[in-house]
C-alpha cells in the first residue's frame, strides 16, 4: 500500500499543471449547450478526472468525485452545481477552489455569460495564486492559502441571488464577497441604479447604514465600525465610512429586503469580518422604482 502511494505521489509531482483552465472547462460548457447537465453525466466525470490528475492532492478520495454531482437549490427552476474543483496542496501553499455553474435559465445566452464570468473569476484567481507562489518560492519562504465557495442567498419565483466568497490567508485571513441578483422572469441582472428612481439612494442608504453602525456600537461594545460621531479616536477623517458606491455590493434576501454588503476591512476592523446591513423598506420605498423586488 505504501509503495503504491509513493508511486502515485511521484506521478502527481511529475505531471505539469495546465496553464489555461479556460480551455479545460470550455469544452464542458460547449457540451452543456447541446445537452443539459445531469448528475451522472460522463463528461463531468471525465472533466473531473482530467483536472484531478493535474491539480488535486494525492490523498483525494472518491468523495471528491461525488462532490461534483448536482447540488440542489431550493427554488422552482434555477439549479447550481460545482462544475469544477481545484485542489492544490504543496507544502505551505494550498488552494480549494470551487467553480459554480447555473442551469435552467430560459435565456441560454444570459446563462452562458454568467457561467463564463464565474469561470473567468476563478481562472484569474488561480493564475494570481500561482504567481504569488512563484514569488514566495524565490524568497525561500511564505505561506498562502486560497479558499473559494458560493452560496445561493435567494431562489424563489422571482429572484435568484448567488454569493461567491474568496478567503485568502497569509499572516491573517481576508474575505471578499461578490453577489449577483437576477430577475428570473425577465432574466436580467439587477443593479442598484435599476432599482431606484435616481442616485439619491446613495445618500439615503448611506445615512441608514451609519445610523445602524452607531446603534450597534452603542448596544454592543464589541462591535466597531469606522463611522464618525461614534467615539472612535485616532482615526484619520478620510478613513471614516462616508457613503456607499453607486455599484455597491448588495443582494435581495428571501424576505425581499435589500441587503448592503461590505467586504472585510472596508468599513470595520478585520475581526468584524464581511458585514451586511438590512435596509428597512419603509425608509427607501419613496425612492424605489417600484415594489416588485423589494417590499
Amino acid at each position: 500500500m505504501d509503495k503504491k502511494l509513493e508511486e502515485l505521489k511521484r506521478e502527481y509531482k511529475n505531471t505539469p499543471i495546465p496553464k489555461d483552465l479556460n480551455k479545460v472547462v470550455q469544452k464542458a460548457i460547449k457540451q452543456k449547450e447541446k445537452k443539459p447537465l445531469r448528475p451522472n453525466s460522463k463528461w463531468i466525470i471525465g472533466l473531473a478526472a482530467a483536472v484531478v490528475i493535474f491539480m488535486v492532492s494525492i490523498n483525494t478520495s472518491p468523495a471528491f468525485a461525488k462532490s461534483l454531482s448536482k447540488i440542489p437549490v431550493v427554488g422552482s427552476f434555477i439549479e447550481v452545481l460545482t462544475v469544477l474543483e481545484i485542489h492544490v496542496n504543496e507544502n505551505n501553499y494550498d488552494a480549494d477552489i470551487k467553480i459554480p455553474q447555473v442551469n435552467n435559465f430560459e435565456n441560454k445566452e444570459f446563462e452562458n455569460s454568467l457561467n463564463q464570468k464565474y469561470l473567468d473569476e476563478n481562472q484569474k484567481l488561480y493564475e494570481s495564486f500561482t504567481k504569488e507562489i512563484e514569488e514566495m518560492k524565490k524568497d525561500g519562504d511564505g505561506h498562502l492559502r486560497i479558499d473559494t465557495n458560493y452560496e445561493v442567498m435567494t431562489n424563489d419565483d422571482l429572484i435568484f441571488s448567488i454569493k461567491r466568497t474568496v478567503v485568502e490567508t497569509q499572516a491573517s485571513a481576508y474575505t471578499t464577497n461578490k453577489f449577483d441578483t437576477i430577475d428570473k422572469q425577465k432574466q436580467i441582472m439587477l443593479t442598484l441604479p435599476i432599482l431606484f428612481k435616481s442616485d439619491q439612494y446613495i445618500e439615503t442608504i448611506s445615512e441608514i447604514i451609519k445610523k445602524q453602525m452607531r446603534e450597534q456600537m452603542e448596544n454592543n461594545p464589541g462591535n466597531v465600525y469606522w463611522v464618525s460621531d461614534a467615539g472612535i479616536e485616532k482615526l484619520p477623517e478620510d478613513d471614516f465610512f462616508d457613503q456607499i458606491d453607486a455599484d455597491q455590493n448588495f443582494y435581495i434576501n428571501e424576505n425581499h429586503k435589500l441587503v448592503i454588503a461590505f467586504n472585510e476591512y472596508e468599513v470595520a476592523p478585520g475581526y468584524m469580518g464581511a458585514v451586511e446591513f438590512v435596509i428597512p423598506t419603509k425608509k427607501i420605498e419613496n425612492i424605489l422604482v417600484g415594489n416588485k423586488y423589494i417590499h
